[in-house]
């Protein structure tokens, strides 16, 4: 039998590996024109506000936008709501934020990225999309992934919502 102090230590050992983290991924919302720099359409800041709505309640610890404006632009309610900065990730390759976010431990987090990035990151990350693409005019998937750690593995769960403002 081992001496208590070990037992405990042992156990908090494996309880302190153990993890769970959030990841909402997202598009950005509708675009005021067809430009790489352009803002959010008024029906676009209206998703974003949705967006807002949507998250506040999931205790998100980290916002990951893109260098884009509209990325900022979806993402800026709910920062402001939640009193968080807006974190900037390269767009290539999806490695490097699927990696950040793997490292994650214990928090959650939102990632707004593009129609052509957000199934990629998704993917980096474990998943298998049901979506195969995100069409040009489709702005209302969000991505819920669970990444549950534990001294025994990883697994990750793919959740898909549709989001109306």
């Amino acid at each position: 039998m081992l001496p208590r102090w070990i037992a405990g230590s042992a156990l908090a050992l494996l309880l302190s590996a153990c993890s769970t983290s959030n990841i909402y991924i997202t598009r950005h919302a509708e675009r005021a024109n067809e430009s790489d720099t352009t803002s959010l359409s008024a029906a676009g800041h209206v998703r974003a506000r949705a967006l807002a709505e949507r998250l506040a309640s999931e205790d998100i610890d980290s916002i990951f936008v893109t260098p884009y404006l509209r990325t900022a632009q979806t993402a800026t309610p709910l920062a402001s709501r939640l009193g968080l900065p807006l974190t900037k990730y390269p767009t290539s390759p999806v490695s490097t934020i699927a990696s950040r976010l793997r490292n994650l431990r214990s928090k959650n987090a939102l990632v707004v990225g593009h129609s052509n990035t957000i199934l990629e990151i998704a993917k980096a990350l474990g998943t298998t999309p049901s979506i195969q693409k995100i069409e040009h005019a489709e702005y209302r998937n969000v991505l819920f992934i669970r990444m549950r750690r534990s001294p025994f593995g990883q697994r990750v769960y793919l959740y898909e919502q549709k989001l109306n403002p």
